[in-house]
């Protein structure tokens, strides 16, 4: 009798540990940055939090320095649901739907909170719904919880003080023609140039400045050649957890609730880490000889009201862009 108790119990612990490995689930995430980036600290203590509030019903293996391809290969896999989720900008979803090209527009916000309620719109929903119904992919939440940058600045070897000092300020610009249009606008003489040529072309005089996220100034040693760094916020930027919309429906409810849980901590550490890293670097910068100054951008921002019409009135913007835009200005 005790040799058939012991079976009983032995067999029914061996189903139960089956029953538990196979209710858990294992999901791929994709990524471009080292696992020792801000970023990639912030997609780690994301996979380490889902998994504790999930239970272990949903593990995440963190795939860093595009170990599962570049963007193409990635975004087919998670099509497939190879991949469920790919940790990148959200203008790679424009191979879906074209509108989310322009979600982090030049200088069409007035500040963050502005940008954050465009991007939480109807009309900036509609445009996800959009990508979603031809990919199946989509944000996993609130698509400005992740931080990029943080923040966007002129590294420039003259003093930018105030909008107009950019007039006839050669600019480095990369091969896009809005943004090019963008800063022909704003009264700069925008010279095209490779990205790993800044440093050289400001040196010999070739660019006078060049805009960068803050986090990849002191990094391309930039401050070097060009001491004054002006923070102008020329547009905001996330990391978007694009998802499989198959695998999340998989999830039952209570481990969804523990994953979107998850996200949401990770977004508030992704704005402490940023906004810390680029506060230390300022500061290394600054004691190095660099010069920080904060730009008033309001002309800047009514400057490009008028160019953005003008876009739309010729077709070149997705339709109600500008409307989206007013709609959620701080006064509305």
């Amino acid at each position: 009798m005790k040799n058939i108790a012991k079976m009983t119990i032995a067999t029914a612990m061996a189903l139960t540990f089956a029953a538990a490995a196979q209710a858990e689930t294992t999901w791929r995430m994709a990524t471009k940055q080292p696992v020792d980036s801000p970023e990639g600290r912030v997609f780690e203590r994301f996979a380490d939090l889902t998994e504790q509030y999930t239970n272990g019903e949903l593990k995440i293996d963190v795939y860093p320095n595009e170990q599962l391809g570049k963007e193409d290969a990635v975004l087919e896999q998670l099509q497939a649901n190879i991949v469920q989720i790919y940790a990148e900008g959200f203008g790679y979803m424009k191979k879906w739907e074209p509108a989310l090209a322009w979600v982090s527009a030049a200088f069409a916000f007035d500040d963050y909170d502005h940008w954050q309620r465009f991007m939480t719109s109807e009309t900036v929903e509609g445009w996800f719904d959009s990508a979603a119904d031809q990919s199946g992919v989509r944000p996993l939440g609130d698509p400005t919880r992740i931080l990029r940058g943080p923040f966007r600045v002129m590294v420039s070897n003259k003093p930018i003080e105030t909008a107009a000092d950019v007039q006839n300020i050669k600019l480095r610009m990369h091969e896009n023609k809005v943004a090019i249009e963008t800063w022909d606008h704003l009264g700069a003489e925008v010279i095209t140039l490779p990205w790993t040529e800044v440093y050289q072309g400001i040196s010999k005089g070739i660019v006078e400045a060049v805009n960068s996220p803050i986090a990849l100034v002191e990094s391309m040693r930039f401050n070097e050649v060009a001491p004054y760094i002006t923070r102008h916020d020329e547009y905001w930027q996330s990391i978007g957890f694009m998802v499989n919309e198959q695998a999340l429906a998989a999830l039952d409810d209570a481990t969804r609730e523990g994953l979107m849980k998850a996200y949401d901590e990770a977004g508030d550490l992704s704005q402490e880490i940023m906004f810390s890293e680029a506060e230390k670097g300022i500061e290394r910068m600054k004691a190095a000889g660099a010069t920080y100054t904060v730009l008033d951008t309001a002309p800047m921002v009514e400057s490009m009201r008028g160019f953005y019409e003008q876009m739309a009135e010729s077709g070149d913007l997705p339709e109600g862009f500008v409307e989206a835009i007013e709609m959620t200005r701080a006064s509305n």
